[in-house]
């Protein structure tokens, strides 16, 4: 079983040929109400890629939650463990997508901060029987610290995707707890200080993560691909080129095909070739989790870019 640790929230999202400027109005097209948030996105993704998901986390009690969690519900996830508070409403997280497919997004967490160090440690049986823990950084610190931490107790992968980027440093306390940490090239930058462009600069932060004890660290850089490390050596993988229509959450693919790979036993580079080909399908599509693909389409995706290379 995985157990997904993190965000839920309903996404407003609207294209528009660019990004406006300060003060700006610009037309945009396409508006939809997607299902979102970090956490459920994830969850979504281990999901349709074959993995027995449970998820925590909180929602308000309001038309945004109770869709949000029929949703889930839709997708085989056990949302058992998932909170409905009454002091604030539902995540929102307004999205506004360009041209390119890049993306600018605005976030109120809502009910997602209300969660709790002791709503968690009443699920420390439910995260002990998991085999991987995937956590992200849409919900409180003290409560990705607890979960983290009940984990490695029990011995059992936990992963981190330290998305949104933190805005104070990560301190060792919580890294400790980390078996696996994949931040985008943003990220890795505000949390180690160094620019990832290269494989010199991949080793840099490889060592940075190891010397807090992580042991694998996995840096994705958008279209240029990937930086991972297997024990101390660092390899760059670079990533096939497709026209992108909303990247939204390609990352988030990325992360929950990461936690089905690593609990049916797969190798860090094994893992790595799924989780790039899930996230380059996602990309192509519209809207976050209507995005990801199922493990049929990524195993056909496989085989295809396999005879043409």
């Amino acid at each position: 079983m995985i157990t997904v640790l993190g965000s839920l929230n309903m996404d407003l999202v609207i294209h528009t040929p660019t990004i406006p400027k300060m003060g700006q109005t610009i037309i945009g097209n396409n508006f939809m109400l997607s299902p979102g948030g970090k956490g459920a996105n994830q969850a979504v993704a281990a999901t349709r890629l074959g993995g027995q998901v449970t998820m925590i986390g909180a929602v308000g009690q309001d038309i945004f939650g109770k869709n949000l969690l029929n949703k889930l519900e839709h997708d085989n996830i056990n949302i058992e463990n998932i909170i409905r508070v009454e002091k604030a409403a539902t995540g929102v997280a307004s999205i506004t997508v360009n041209a390119e497919g890049d993306n600018f997004i605005i976030l109120d967490p809502g009910a997602n901060f209300l969660l709790t160090v002791s709503d968690i440690m009443k699920l420390e049986g439910i995260i002990a029987q998991s085999k991987v823990l995937l956590v992200q950084l849409e919900t409180p610190l003290e409560v990705v610290r607890k979960a983290l931490q009940i984990a490695k107790k029990a011995g059992i992968i936990t992963i981190l995707d330290p998305a949104p980027a933190p805005e104070q440093p990560l301190d060792d306390d919580l890294l400790r707890y980390v078996d696996i940490i994949k931040p985008n090239e943003t990220e890795c930058e505000i949390i180690t200080g160094i620019k990832v462009q290269t494989i010199e600069d991949a080793k840099k932060a490889v060592y940075f993560f190891k010397e807090k004890h992580i042991k694998s660290i996995i840096i994705t850089a958008g279209e240029k691909g990937v930086f991972y490390n297997d024990d101390d050596e660092v390899f760059y993988k670079p990533t096939k080129r497709v026209q992108a229509v909303d990247t939204t959450a390609a990352g988030d693919v990325f992360s929950g095909a990461l936690a089905v790979s690593l609990s049916q036993g797969k190798s860090i580079e094994e893992s790595i070739s799924y989780c790039m080909a899930a996230s380059l399908i996602s990309v192509t599509r519209r809207g976050a989790q209507a995005s990801i693909p199922y493990d049929d389409e990524v195993g056909q995706y496989l085989k295809e870019n396999s005879s043409q290379s």
